[in-house]
C-alpha cells in the first residue's frame, strides 16, 4: 500500500501542464484547495470534477496512478467517514444501538469523504507535474516579497521541497523494512487494531536511523557541491510567465467564480 502513494512523486512527460510556471501551479492548487471547502451543495461538486478532470486530461498523468494515491489514505477517510456519520446530530433516521445515524450526518460524511479524495488527488498533481527543482524556484520566488520582515525565503523553499521529495522515500525504506522483518517472524497483519499499531513500533527505531542517513549524506553532497543557500544563487531556467500561465489563472478564476455563483444561487 505504501508504495502507492503518489504526494511528492514526478511523473516526467510533455504537457500542457508540466509546462506551466511554477509558481501558477502553487497558485492554482491553493485556490482549488480553498474551493473545496467554499462547496454547500452536491451538485457543485461537478464543477470540481470538471476542473479536475481537465487537469488530468491535460497533463497526460495516467487517471489510474492519480486513483492510485488514494489508497493508503483510505482508512482516514472511512474513519472521518464513519465520524461524521454518527457524530453529527440532526434528524435521525436510523439507530445503531446507541448511535443515532441522522440526515444531516449523512450530509457532512459525504462531504467531508468527497474533500478528502479531491484534496489528495489536487494536490498529487502540483508534484506529478513539477520537478523538486522547480517546486523550490516556485516557492521561493512567492516567498520573496517577505524577505524584507525577515522571512528566510529560499531556505523555507527547500525545507518544503525536500520534505516532500522525501515521502515517497522514507515510504519506499519503510516498505523495506517491513519485509525485512517479515522474514524474520513479524507479523504486522493479524490481530485487532491495537495489536497492529503496536506492531509497527518496532519499524520507528530503523526508520529514523534511514532518515537521518539520508539527511546526513545529503547534507554532504550539498556541502561538496559548494552550497551556500539562495545568496547570489544563478538559476539554469528563469522563471517566466507565458500566455499559457495567464490563461491557466483566468480558467481557474472562472471556475471559482463559478463555485462562488453555486453557493448564491443555491443550485
Amino acid at each position: 500500500m505504501l508504495k502507492n502513494l503518489t504526494i511528492g512523486q514526478h511523473y516526467p512527460v510533455e504537457s500542457k501542464i508540466h509546462d506551466l510556471d511554477p509558481r501558477v501551479k502553487i497558485m492554482v492548487t491553493l485556490i482549488f484547495i480553498v474551493s473545496l471547502f467554499l462547496i454547500n451543495k452536491f451538485q457543485a461538486y461537478l464543477l470540481v470534477f470538471v476542473f479536475l478532470g481537465l487537469v488530468i486530461k491535460m497533463s497526460h498523468v495516467p487517471l489510474k496512478m492519480v486513483i492510485r494515491g488514494l489508497k493508503p489514505i483510505l482508512i482516514i477517510i472511512g474513519i472521518t467517514f464513519v465520524i461524521n456519520l454518527f457524530m453529527t446530530p440532526g434528524e435521525v433516521l436510523y439507530q445503531i444501538g446507541p448511535l443515532d445515524i441522522t440526515r444531516e450526518g449523512i450530509r457532512q460524511a459525504g462531504f467531508m469523504a468527497l474533500r478528502l479524495v479531491l484534496l489528495i488527488m489536487g494536490t498529487s498533481m502540483l508534484t506529478l507535474t513539477t520537478s523538486p527543482i522547480l517546486l523550490t524556484d516556485g516557492i521561493e520566488s512567492l516567498l520573496n516579497p517577505y524577505k524584507r520582515i525577515g522571512l528566510p525565503a529560499h531556505e523555507l523553499a527547500m525545507m518544503m521541497t525536500i520534505a516532500l521529495r522525501f515521502i515517497p522515500t522514507l515510504m519506499e525504506e519503510t516498505e523495506k523494512i517491513m519485509k525485512a522483518q517479515k522474514a524474520r517472524g513479524a507479523d504486522f497483519e493479524s490481530g485487532n487494531i491495537v495489536r497492529r499499531a503496536k506492531s509497527l513500533v518496532p519499524l520507528l527505531v530503523p526508520l529514523f536511523v534511514s532518515a537521518f542517513r539520508r539527511a546526513d549524506e545529503l547534507a554532504m553532497a550539498m556541502e561538496a557541491r559548494c552550497y551556500r543557500g539562495g545568496e547570489h544563487r544563478t538559476r539554469m531556467r528563469a522563471l517566466l510567465m507565458v500566455r499559457g500561465d495567464y490563461l491557466a489563472l483566468l480558467i481557474t478564476f472562472i471556475y471559482v467564480g463559478a463555485i462562488v455563483g453555486s453557493r448564491l444561487i443555491q443550485i
